[in-house]
C-alpha cells in the first residue's frame, strides 16, 4: 500500500510541475485533463503526507524514551506515543478507503427524476415533498438546483419533476436515492383520518459530457409543440416546447419549461444524453452480476428502498436496516446521517471484496 501511495504522491508532484508549464496552460484540453487528475489525487496525497509526518513524529518520540527522562517527562512522551499510534491507525484506515476503486461518475452533476407512482394525488404530493427535501439538501451542500421540467397536479405536488443538481460530488452522495420511496400518512386530500400508503419513484442519472455519449443528429427526431399548463390549457401560442426522440434506443424527452424553443432543446439534449449514458451503464452493469449484487442503491429502480412513516416520525432505509426517528428533519434536507451510512456500507463491501481476492 505504501509503495502505491508513494507513486501517487510522485504523480501528484509531477502534475503540479506540468500545470505550471506555459505550453500546458495554453492548451485548454490538457489543462482541464491534468487539473482533474490532480484534484482526484488530492485527498489521498494529503492523507499520505500527514501519515508520513505522524510516522516520523512517532519514531522521534520512541527514540526519546531511550534518553534519561524524569518520570513526568517519561509519562508525557508515553502519552504522546499512544496518541500518535491512534492517529497512525486512523490514517491507515482512511487511506485504505481512499485507495478503493472509485465510481467514475462520483464527481459528476446529476439529473434527478421524481414521479408520483401508486396513490394518485397523495403520491404526487409526496413527490413534491421529496423534491423539496433534495433541494434543501443540495442547498446545504452548496450545490445548485435547476428545474428542467415539471408537471404539477391540481392539488399541488408533481406527477413528474426533472431537475439538475450541480456541484462537486453530487452523484457520489445522491446515487443511493435510486428506487421506490414509500410514504405512510393520513393524506392531506382526505379528512377520514386513515393512514394511507403511497409511493414515488426516484431516478438519479449522472450528467454525461458530449465526449462520453456521441449522439448523431440523424438519430434524433425533433418535434415542436405549444406549451401547456395544468389541465392542458395553452400557456403560449408559440411552438416553444420540444420533444426529442432518440431513434436507436427509443428514449423520448419532452421539455417545455422555458419560453424559448432553443433553451428547451438545450435542456432536452442534456437530459437525453444523461438517459442514453445511463441506459448503456445499466446494460453493462447487468452483465456484471457480482458488481450489481454489491451495489447499494444503483440496482433495480422498482426496488422499495425507503419508508417515510409520518405517525411515528420515522424513516427506514430497507437496504441497510437503518431506522431514524427524525422524519421531520430529514424532509428538511438533513440527509447526512442516511447518506453517510449508505456510503460506509458501500465502502465496507468493497473492502470485503478486496479481502476475498487477496
Amino acid at each position: 500500500m505504501l509503495e502505491r501511495l508513494q507513486s501517487l504522491e510522485d504523480r501528484y508532484n509531477k502534475l503540479t510541475e506540468m500545470l505550471s508549464d506555459p505550453e500546458i496552460v495554453s492548451d485548454t484540453n490538457k489543462l482541464r485533463e491534468y487539473s482533474k487528475e490532480q484534484a482526484g489525487l488530492q485527498d489521498v496525497v494529503e492523507a499520505y503526507r500527514e501519515y508520513k509526518s505522524v510516522v516520523q513524529e512517532l519514531k522521534d518520540a520512541k527514540e526519546m524514551l531511550e534518553d534519561d527522562l524524569d518520570d513526568e517527562m517519561y509519562q508525557m512522551v508515553k502519552g504522546e506515543i499512544s496518541e500518535l499510534s491512534e492517529r497512525k491507525e486512523a490514517l491507515e484506515d482512511k487511506m485504505k478507503i481512499l485507495l478503493l476503486p472509485k465510481d467514475p461518475n462520483d464527481d459528476k452533476n446529476v439529473f434527478m427524476e421524481i414521479r408520483g407512482a401508486a396513490g394518485g394525488d397523495e403520491a404526487a404530493l409526496f413527490a413534491g415533498d421529496l423534491y423539496r427535501m433534495y433541494s434543501r439538501y443540495a442547498e446545504s451542500q452548496g450545490w445548485k438546483t435547476e428545474v428542467m421540467e415539471a408537471h404539477t397536479t391540481g392539488v399541488g405536488g408533481y406527477k413528474e419533476i426533472i431537475f439538475m443538481i450541480s456541484g462537486k460530488g453530487a452523484y457520489s452522495k445522491l446515487k443511493f436515492e435510486n428506487g421506490a420511496h414509500r410514504v405512510q400518512r393520513v393524506p392531506e386530500t382526505e379528512s377520514g383520518g386513515r393512514i394511507h400508503t403511497s409511493t414515488a419513484t426516484v431516478a438519479v442519472l449522472p450528467e454525461a459530457e458530449e465526449v462520453e455519449v456521441e449522439i448523431n443528429e440523424k438519430d434524433i427526431r425533433v418535434d415542436t409543440f405549444a406549451s401547456s399548463g395544468p389541465g392542458g390549457q395553452s400557456v403560449n401560442t408559440t411552438m416553444s416546447a420540444v420533444r426529442l426522440t432518440h431513434i436507436p434506443t427509443g428514449i423520448v424527452v419532452s421539455i417545455q419549461d422555458e419560453k424559448s424553443q432553443i433553451k428547451n432543446k438545450e435542456k432536452a439534449m442534456k437530459v437525453l444524453r444523461a438517459r442514453i449514458y445511463d441506459k448503456y451503464q445499466q446494460e453493462a452493469q447487468a452483465e456484471l452480476d457480482e458488481t450489481r449484487k454489491s451495489a447499494v442503491g444503483t440496482g433495480d429502480r422498482s426496488e422499495r428502498i425507503r419508508t417515510y412513516n409520518f405517525p411515528q416520525n420515522r424513516v427506514t432505509d430497507h437496504r441497510i436496516g437503518l431506522t431514524i426517528q427524525k422524519l421531520d428533519q430529514i424532509l428538511e434536507g438533513k440527509l447526512n446521517e442516511i447518506i453517510d451510512a449508505l456510503q460506509l456500507e458501500e465502502q465496507t463491501k468493497k473492502l470485503e471484496q478486496i479481502g476475498e481476492k487477496e
